[in-house]
């Protein structure tokens, strides 16, 4: 037991080192060290090693119209395996401090992966500040949370299930508690081919969520050539969304109707509470700024915007439409947050648009 609590702090700074690594997109590196350095804890330990018995890879189901997800080298291969003992982890509430809360506590599938309240409480009832984002195609994203405080999915993880407000845990002891349950270490041993270490932790939870994929909503259906997939007002709603007017395309782009970037949309005007991205930054341009979420699933996904504070579509295109939540403006604020002189019937239109981009499939219980 003395050579375990030598090795474990050097494995769980490695795990927190992955966040220094993708930022400077060292996967290369990354994968090399991850290895080296399980192989040492192994050796160390007196743990054979053995090979996987899935190293078959995984084939993505992506989306007509959408690009390939990259997936970097460090977590190759990408197995059904390893998938399946990922979505373990994800609804199993073993990896919390008290055993109560799993990450499907705040990420429901019928909500597509998020939960309906405005704040998600944690272990022994502790509430942080935040609104729990979607995991709609998380795999595509470049950073995570919503002031952008990880880059990759394995950090994301780890931050979440060591967050004293969400899953309050240690790497060490979510090791510790995994090794001694009964079916864990042969699960693990069948995947990796070694003992349990948070690493592989990370890499089967990051598995299971690169599968959530979304893109089967009658929007889709309607890109694709299926003219009677959208009714008359959702075809309206949808020249809206994409129009100069609005706007609303700028920042909600692409095939997974997100930028990615960091803005702020006038939800804390006049003063910010939130200083959001600027917590990562500490430039004065990034405070009171949030990731722009993806709109698929999103009337699936209320309450809304970073603290949870709207709690429907409409509430959020009023706020739009009223350029903020107030007449003075916050000192970021995006200069696209602008009155809109939306009528009743057009912000109807808009949200029906809105509600065609859920994917029934995709946000059924599982």
């Amino acid at each position: 037991m003395k050579r375990l609590r030598t090795i474990r702090p050097t494995v769980t700074g490695i795990a927190h080192a992955i966040q220094n690594i993708a930022t400077t997109r060292s996967c290369i590196a990354l994968s090399l060290f991850s290895c080296i350095m399980c192989i040492i804890a192994a050796c160390s330990r007196g743990i054979e090693l053995v090979e996987p018995s899935d190293s078959a890879q995984y084939v993505l189901a992506i989306p007509p119209g959408f690009p390939p997800m990259f997936i970097p080298d460090y977590e190759r291969p990408l197995t059904q395996a390893k998938i399946e003992l990922g979505r373990k982890l994800f609804f199993d509430p073993i990896l919390s401090i008290n055993g109560t809360v799993a990450c499907a506590t705040c990420h429901q599938p019928n909500h597509a992966f998020t939960v309906p309240v405005p704040v998600p409480a944690g272990v022994f009832g502790r509430r942080g500040t935040r609104n729990a984002p979607t995991l709609t195609n998380v795999g595509y994203n470049r950073s995570f949370f919503w002031h952008g405080g990880s880059t990759s999915l394995q950090t994301q993880a780890l931050s979440s299930l060591e967050n004293e407000d969400e899953m309050g845990n240690d790497a060490d002891n979510i090791v510790q508690t995994l090794r001694a349950h009964s079916e864990y270490p042969r699960l693990f041993r069948q995947v990796f081919g070694k003992e349990i270490d948070i690493l592989s932790v990370l890499d089967a939870i990051a598995a299971f969520e690169r599968t959530l994929i979304s893109g089967n909503s009658r929007y889709d259906h309607f890109q694709r050539g299926d003219s009677s997939a959208l009714n008359a007002s959702e075809r309206r709603g949808m020249a809206l969304f994409f129009s100069e007017r609005t706007q609303c395309a700028s920042c909600h782009a692409g095939f997974n109707f997100t930028s990615g970037a960091f803005e702020d949309n006038g939800s804390q005007a006049p003063q910010y509470v939130d200083l959001g991205r600027y917590m990562m930054t500490g430039r004065e341009e990034d405070k009171g700024k949030f990731k722009v979420p993806t709109l698929r699933n999103i009337a699936r996904t209320a309450p809304y915007f970073h603290n949870g504070s709207r709690p429907t579509l409409e509430s959020v295109i009023a706020h739009y439409n009223a350029g903020g939540s107030s007449a003075m403006r916050s000192p970021n604020q995006s200069p696209r947050v602008r009155p809109l002189g939306l009528t009743h019937d057009e912000q109807t239109d808009i949200i029906n648009f809105l509600k065609a981009l859920t994917d029934e499939e995709f946000v059924r219980p599982r």
